[in-house]
């Protein structure tokens, strides 16, 4: 419901209604009962099969997915430093020998040669990354910690009224089921605050639980015993043929009249009505180091934890609700800054009763429904609240979820775009000070990133390539046909500008300022002069993951100057150059970058396709849809190609982008959305994401074509892959609120779909650069309102809708202010509200 005020005699929108969506929510004990928000909700009629059915929590550190089977349910364990591997010295020590033989090769055109002498002298020494399989190498793999088992004894087929549910704004999962008629209910959180995970079980059978509860995994066991009401599983995973990381997970009981037993390796239950258990996972790595601590008594840590809050079995309700009810509170701290709404109109009534994943089978028919992608918004927030905290490590490629002990690709920190696309959504959907982990992470990897730089390029400043690790591996990939591309470091350095672009912190750019700059200095220290135009570029490198075919036949992957590596430049140069301005220091190393700045091989446009060109040559692509559109990286993230000031590059974008097509993994749709939006097509950025929650009901699908959305909305790379969950939000952001380009001028509603689900909404939240917060309503397809919040004084630029007007907190028009081809500018102080109407 949209609201009005009156003040004074002035007559104001508002967004108020937003404000009462996730306040005051009455949560009923029995879901049997409970009418579930369809854009809040995630809900299940059926136990899982599989982990892509299963209900993920999580508190940055510790995550758990639940399954909610009636037999015996199982709830995966998961710790996001949990790896096996280990610190390598991964460098090639005389690879920097090879370096000018192997750009003399690219310079005369003998990319053939150049290939291959890259592959036998300028890769990882080793086995790399193991070929994505480093689970026994020393490069690692990030793995499931196991399972917290629960047998329920009485076993019955009668089970009726199942119903298992997430609720995105409380971050609590919840089983309710009726057995031979009596009910049972399992509530479970990952505590934000204890650190720990809580499960409670319930049950009106006059007999009571009849439970057997243990701690699985099938691999790196060293012990298993049970202290009292406790659980302690203590094991050690491999690094190679060495022991590496040390790990321990606890279960604690209670229960309230009945009796606590243990048997072989279980605790069992008997007889109480509710029965509460704790759960928590340690390891002895270190994220600051990147190094393990054998000092570290882990089991300390737990019982610490545990501590926190007292728990006997006298109070167990108390306990757990008080958790529960602290724990949600600190959830929403995060989770309601930023407040999506599309009305639900009559199509609410008929998505309620259904579970989420008949929701997107229905979806893909073409059935309405318009919270869908309101939900999948929620719940990319959800995700990244639930699996990144300051402190720790960033989120992988799934997340902080694995049940395998060799994940997909390691879930490692892919640099090619991946982990940057993890973090996307942070700064636009007000979660800014959860991008933490990436900045830490980031400087941790300069000191080896140094060392690469050296023992490859004879290089100042650093490099990361293209696949890292909580060891923090910098060296290149195992392969030439992908791991050169030498500007994954640089790239994670824009989140360090971008995020002072958003919140103008200048003490955050000062003592980030040398990560940047050593990225600056590595990229200007390998340039050379290509012979055609003169034009500096790096080599070598590749174009992410793809390949070319040269007019003589040869295709191949190593080239010199791919766009994307040129636009990389371009952005870390600039961010460089200003950041040594407004810090005042460096400005003659700031001037050397402006003077190769100007030299640097531009965006062109290929005569044969009429696209942004990929490579410095206009060679075709053997996969014209290919997944990675990396010569798109200047339209988004970086923003030097745009509508208004170089509109013939973004027609070239848009060419690339038809060329390309719709298809593609999970995290390349999530991209074109951002692509599409920065454009001004909403309705082609809304196909992108009505392709993205194409439902795919194999849930082991690995490695086949296509991609779309699991049934608990984990994102389809295929396999799973949660960089699509968060690249989507993040252009759902693009599509209602942009700030980018040299001025970041806020532009409201720049991409809005003429689907009649989007004809009407409001966004309560979202963030522009220069430090604004902004809320936006809409009307049949107009804009009618928006607030800025400011939290920093400075000169704000908006770009007025027809008819528009700002004014200040007393609803008086802003005198003081310049409007020049529709853009308002005006002096904007810290803590001030204006409104745009």
């Amino acid at each position: 419901m949209f609201v009005y005020f009156f003040s004074g005699s002035k007559k104001v929108l508002t967004l108020l209604g937003l404000a009462t969506i996730f306040m005051g929510r009455v949560q009923a004990n029995n879901l049997d009962t409970v009418r579930q928000r369809p854009d809040l909700n995630i809900v299940f009629d059926h136990p899982a099969q599989a982990f892509t059915q299963a209900i993920p929590l999580g508190n940055g550190r510790i995550g758990a997915l639940i399954f909610g089977r009636t037999d015996t349910e199982r709830i995966a364990l998961n710790e996001i430093t949990l790896w096996s591997g280990g610190p390598q010295d991964g460098d090639r020590k005389d690879a920097y020998q090879y370096l000018k033989p192997i750009q003399s090769f690219l310079l005369k055109g003998e990319n053939q040669k150049a290939q291959e002498l890259l592959q036998q002298h300028f890769t990882a020494a080793g086995r790399g990354t193991g070929f994505g399989n480093g689970a026994d190498d020393p490069y690692g793999s990030y793995q499931t910690a196991g399972d917290l088992s629960i047998l329920y004894r009485n076993k019955s087929e009668d089970i009726t009224n199942y119903k298992r549910t997430l609720d995105l704004s409380t971050a609590t999962g919840t089983v309710s089921y009726r057995k031979k008629g009596y009910h049972y209910q399992q509530e479970a959180f990952t505590d934000r605050i204890n650190d720990i995970t809580w499960v409670k079980i319930t049950t009106d059978c006059p007999e009571g639980l009849d439970l057997a509860i243990s701690l699985k995994r099938s691999a790196a066991v060293s012990a298993l015993s049970i202290k009292g009401n406790e659980v302690v599983m203590e094991g050690r995973l491999p690094n190679g043929k060495m022991p590496g990381m040390r790990f321990v997970n606890t279960a604690q009981v209670f229960t309230n009249k009945g009796v606590v037993n243990k048997e072989d390796s279980c605790i069992l239950v008997k007889g109480g009505h509710v029965c509460v258990i704790r759960v928590d996972s340690r390891t002895d790595y270190d994220p600051n180091t990147g190094t393990c601590r054998p000092e570290l008594d882990l089991q300390a840590l737990t019982e610490a934890a545990f501590l926190k809050k007292h728990l006997d079995n006298q109070n167990l309700n108390v306990a757990f609700d008080q958790a529960k009810e602290a724990n949600s509170s600190s959830f929403q701290k995060l989770f309601n800054r930023c407040l999506l709404e599309l009305p639900t109109g009559s199509e609410g009534d008929s998505v309620a009763g259904l579970s989420t994943e008949k929701r997107l089978i229905r979806y893909y028919k073409n059935g309405e429904d318009p919270t869908l992608p309101v939900l999948y918004f929620n719940f990319g927030r959800y995700l990244l609240i639930s699996s990144s905290r300051p402190g720790l490590l960033p989120a992988n490629l799934q997340g902080l979820w694995a049940v395998e002990y060799q994940a997909p690709w390691n879930a490692d920190y892919h640099l090619n775009i991946n982990l940057q696309m993890n973090y996307w959504l942070a700064e636009t959907t007000n979660l800014s000070a959860l991008a933490d982990p990436l900045f830490s992470f980031t400087r941790h990897l300069v000191p080896n990133g140094e060392k690469t730089a050296w023992n490859y390029y004879r290089a100042k400043g650093w490099v990361a390539h293209v696949a890292t690790n909580p060891w923090f591996f910098t060296s290149p990939g195992e392969g030439a046909d992908w791991g050169s591309t030498l500007t994954g470091g640089a790239w994670l350095c824009d989140h360090l500008w971008e995020h002072f672009r958003f919140t103008r912190d200048t003490s955050f750019l000062a003592q980030y300022y040398q990560v940047l700059k050593g990225a600056a200095q590595f990229l200007s220290s390998i340039l050379i002069r290509e012979p055609e135009h003169g034009w500096l570029v790096t080599a070598p490198s590749n174009s992410p993951e793809n390949a070319y075919k040269m007019p003589n036949g040869f295709i191949g992957q190593t080239c010199m100057g791919p766009t994307m590596d040129m636009q990389i430049c371009r952005d870390i140069f600039s961010a460089t150059i200003k950041a040594s301005a407004i810090l005042n220091k460096d400005h003659l190393f700031a001037d050397s970058l402006q003077k190769l700045f100007i030299q640097l091989a531009p965006n062109q446009i290929s005569p044969a396709d009429g696209g942004v060109q990929e490579w410095l040559n206009d060679w075709p692509s053997t996969d014209p849809h290919h997944r990675h559109t990396s010569q798109l990286f200047g339209l988004f993230p970086y923003d030097e190609i745009t509508p208004w000031s170089t509109p013939d590059l973004a027609k070239a974008a848009e060419k690339t982008l038809q060329l390309r097509g719709d298809g593609g993994t999970g995290w390349s749709r999530a991209w074109k959305i951002s692509f599409w939006a920065r454009l001004g097509d909403g309705d082609h950025a809304f196909k992108l994401l009505k392709g993205l929650l194409t439902p795919v009901t194999d849930l082991e699908l690995k490695m086949k074509g296509g991609a779309g959305t699991y049934p608990n909305l984990f994102d389809a790379h295929p396999p799973f892959q949660i960089d699509g969950n968060f690249g989507a939000v993040a252009g759902m952001a693009e599509m209602l609120l942009q700030s980018h380009g040299n001025e970041s001028v806020i532009r409201f509603l720049p991409a809005l779909p003429c689907s009649k689900d989007w004809a009407s909404g409001s966004i309560k939240g979202l963030v522009a650069r220069g430090g604004y917060e902004v809320d936006i309503l809409w009307r049949n397809h107009k804009f009618r309102q928006a607030e800025i919040h400011a939290s920093k004084n400075g000169l704000c630029r908006v770009l007025l809708p027809l008819g528009s007007k700002i004014y200040d907190e007393s609803h008086q028009p802003i005198s003081a202010i310049q409007i020049n081809d529709g853009i308002a500018s005006f002096k904007a102080l810290a803590g001030r509200t204006y409104l745009v109407h």
